[in-house]
């Protein structure tokens, strides 16, 4: 839901009542992951996708009665053996689904607004739902924020907000959405529950450090793949903005100082493309000892055993030099600034994904190795 929170936050400002269907658990090769919405509004009027295609127009009538009948549903959908082309995911996967009403009259909306509201405005918050339990407690909602604090509430026993705020934080300090199983009371007592956490973050940072001609190309996959891109180098006649337009932020300053100061966290990653000692072994020194998500460096084969001979005499371990992805990038032959990026850029997708980075033609891995995707019939399992 909160995917799609800036039109939906139009639709709660102007007083309009829709109904959203969100992915709560895929299985095998679905196209979209739990989050992914589909909203539509009194009007008829839809926004989102909750399959790519597949099964939009049964989910679309779904959210229309909703809206009729005032019931929060949970609708499975998987392909069809027998018609391909019945309504079903002819990719093979499988989806389940969670229709929720946004009317006036709905105790969910205020705290929904809320959660999109945030969302829209680029702030760190995650809002739970009950999607499955008892009947008076289905679709009920609360919101979490980044200081611990939040709205509303899910009914039941008094721990059960507690533990759930609780639960909601530790998704929102991981940027994660998923489900998640609880007691009724809070705990492993009670009726169980599956509740549905979406987390709203801001975009994770790539940093790049060095303002060379394979940067600018790498500025420009970032943002292609939603990253709040940063590019740094100490020699301002190279970091400037005519350089690099699409960057979000230029910073002129040694690599390993900026590094020291900025913020980051377990989704950032770092590109470290100046293949010269002076800035590589302080600044590599510094960054294989955060917790990101990813450390590169450009550089030949002989520069990088260069490196790491430097790196360890200034003491970094064989541990943290495993960290290094050295040379920088997946083996696509590149040779061009454009052609490097992409190199790199899969290899940070692969790595966020734990995709294996060969074809997939002739392979028997899976297609979709997101740590969301667990199989639709374990929806009460942590995601």
């Amino acid at each position: 839901m909160l995917d799609i929170a800036e039109e939906l936050n139009r639709w709660v400002e102007r007083g309009r009542d829709f109904a959203v269907a969100t992915v709560v658990a895929v299985g095998g090769s679905a196209p979209r992951q739990p989050g992914a919405a589909l909203a539509v509004d009194a009007d008829g009027t839809a926004i989102g996708s909750v399959s790519g295609g597949c099964v939009e127009g049964a989910v679309y009538e779904l959210c229309r009665q909703a809206l009729q009948d005032g019931e929060t549903v949970l609708e499975r959908f998987g392909y069809s053996d027998e018609d391909a082309f019945a309504v079903g995911l002819t990719c093979g996967g499988v989806i389940d689904i969670l229709v929720t009403p946004v009317r006036a009259a709905d105790p969910a909306r205020p705290v929904i607004a809320a959660a999109l509201t945030a969302a829209a405005r680029g702030e760190a918050a995650a809002v739970a739902r009950i999607v499955s339990g008892p009947a008076d407690l289905v679709g009920r909602a609360l919101l979490v924020r980044a200081d611990g604090s939040y709205e509303g509430g899910l009914g039941g026993h008094p721990e059960l907000d507690r533990t759930v705020v609780g639960e909601t934080g530790a998704f929102l300090d991981a940027g994660r959405t998923g489900t998640l199983e609880i007691g009724e009371q809070g705990s492993r007592c009670g009726a169980p529950l599956t509740v549905l956490v979406e987390s709203s973050v801001p975009p994770p940072r790539m940093i790049v450090f060095g303002a060379i001609d394979f940067a600018s190309a790498l500025v420009r996959i970032g943002k292609f793949l939603d990253y709040r891109v940063t590019v740094c180098d100490a020699r301002p006649v190279f970091a400037t903005g005519a350089r690099f337009p699409e960057a979000d932020e230029i910073v002129v300053e040694w690599p390993h100082e900026y590094l020291a100061r900025t913020d980051v966290d377990a989704r950032t990653v770092l590109c470290v493309l100046t293949h010269d000692a002076k800035f590589d072994v302080p600044l590599l020194q510094l960054a294989l000892r955060l917790p990101v998500a990813y450390v590169g460096a450009m550089g030949s084969r002989r520069t990088h055993l260069d490196r790491n001979e430097r790196l360890r005499e200034v003491g970094v371990s064989e541990l943290e030099l495993a960290r290094l992805r050295s040379p920088i990038g997946l083996d696509l032959g590149a040779r061009t600034p454009e052609e490097t990026a992409l190199s790199i850029a899969s290899e940070i997708v692969a790595n966020r994904r734990g995709g294996s980075g060969v074809s997939l033609t002739g392979a028997h891995t899976p297609i979709h190795h997101d740590a969301a995707s667990r199989p639709a019939a374990r929806i009460g399992s942590v995601a």
